[in-house]
């Protein structure tokens, strides 16, 4: 006698259910592999648990207060500007190590001239970015023509342009800072507009009538708007991960830094994408130090002092490789919000500060050993 078919209990309705559940279970399994494969997915992390350390470390400090958010959000934004060069160039397969060099001499740039030559602060602004530049595309057009590592290059001019900021600083003040460009740039219509002050400055006045914010004695907002620092970096971030995910410049990027050979044997114009991205960097040092010596008021010889190092270890816990061809430039972006709510943040706590390079270390190794092993996982699913 025949024996009657059953199904095994938990089957559903058939082998129609069961592959219904094996889909379900690929498609999450695939998910959460996309997710791990973000380059920016380490840093998002990284940056949810800073947070959550800080709000119980120091929450009640006045950290997460308006005039708190203000203050570690534009050291993040600062940083940030120089960490989306240094993650766009680092993908295609290079570093530049003068960029904190670039941000001092182009701040001598900018002040110099306005405070010796009398020129107009905007005509300043001008002869400072061509001039970075033009330094910035003579760095890549070395690294192309005698094929040096980029690490060499740049590294050069990391002394070159540090000498000369401090020879010409010297020279002209006989000090190693030129100040008084401050008053200077509050006059100026490019300055004012575009690089020194607040946006949003009525919207805040409202608030603190309204007493949603803390006002001063005077009744005035304790927090006057934005700072344009933050405004620059948010357009320079959205300006990039559009460029580098949803153009054909930014599939480039990525060509050059896998494999330059390759790309340019598909008709990848190889150096122009690199003496591209050189100029780049040298452009976002030279916007960093403009937004400082219009803050400031001053341009000083020590500016930048081992930023390209700070910028480099944000575009690394963004998800960058060291080798190129893998990164993100919204990882760059919170490896430096990491880096500035740690910074600040840090003074907020009783934990000394001298600590906070210890962090900058390990997380820069934890990084390094994440994005690694993400390589090999994408490496071998392929």
């Amino acid at each position: 006698m025949a024996l009657a078919h059953h199904p095994i209990a938990g089957s559903g309705d058939g082998p129609r259910a069961v592959a219904a559940r094996e889909d379900e279970r690929v498609r999450a399994l695939a998910w959460h592999r996309r997710l791990l494969h973000r380059p920016e997915f380490a840093s998002l992390a990284g940056a949810i648990l800073v947070f959550i350390v800080f709000g119980l470390s120091a929450g009640n400090s006045g950290m997460f207060n308006l005039d708190g958010i203000i203050n570690w959000s534009q050291v993040s934004a600062y940083l940030g500007i120089i960490a989306i060069g240094a993650c766009l160039l680092m993908i295609a397969g290079e570093f530049d190590l003068s960029i904190g060099s670039m941000i001092g001499f182009a701040g001598m740039m900018i002040a110099i001239p306005a405070m010796y030559f009398h020129w107009p602060v905007w005509l300043c602004i001008i002869f400072a970015f061509a001039g970075s530049m033009a330094l910035g595309g003579l760095n890549g057009y070395l690294v192309i023509k005698t094929r040096l590592p980029s690490f060499i290059v740049t590294l050069a001019f990391l002394f070159i342009l540090r000498g000369l900021t401090l020879a010409l600083s010297i020279m002209f003040a006989n000090r190693t800072i030129v100040s008084g460009v401050g008053v200077l740039a509050a006059q100026d219509w490019l300055a004012t507009l575009l690089f020194q002050g607040d946006v949003a400055k009525d919207l805040f006045t409202w608030m603190a009538k309204v007493g949603w914010i803390t006002t001063l004695d005077s009744g005035e907002p304790l927090v006057k708007g934005i700072p344009k620092v933050l405004v620059w970096w948010l357009v320079l971030a959205a300006a990039g991960g559009f460029v580098l995910s949803k153009t054909r410049f930014g599939n480039w990027i990525f060509a050059v830094g896998g494999d330059a050979n390759a790309a340019k044997n598909v008709g990848v114009p190889v150096r122009l994408v690199k003496i591209s991205l050189f100029v780049f960097t040298a452009f976002c040092a030279c916007l960093f130090a403009t937004l400082q010596v219009c803050d400031v008021g001053s341009a000083a010889a020590d500016r930048g002092l081992q930023k390209e190092f700070e910028a480099i270890i944000a575009a690394v816990i963004g998800g960058s490789l060291l080798t190129g061809g893998y990164g993100s430039v919204v990882g760059a972006c919170f490896g430096a919000l990491i880096f500035g709510v740690v910074q600040i943040g840090i003074t907020y706590t009783n934990v000394n500060s001298d600590w906070f390079r210890v962090f900058l270390g390990m997380m820069l190794l934890i990084a390094v050993l994440f994005n690694n092993y993400v390589r090999k996982r994408v490496t071998e699913s392929r």
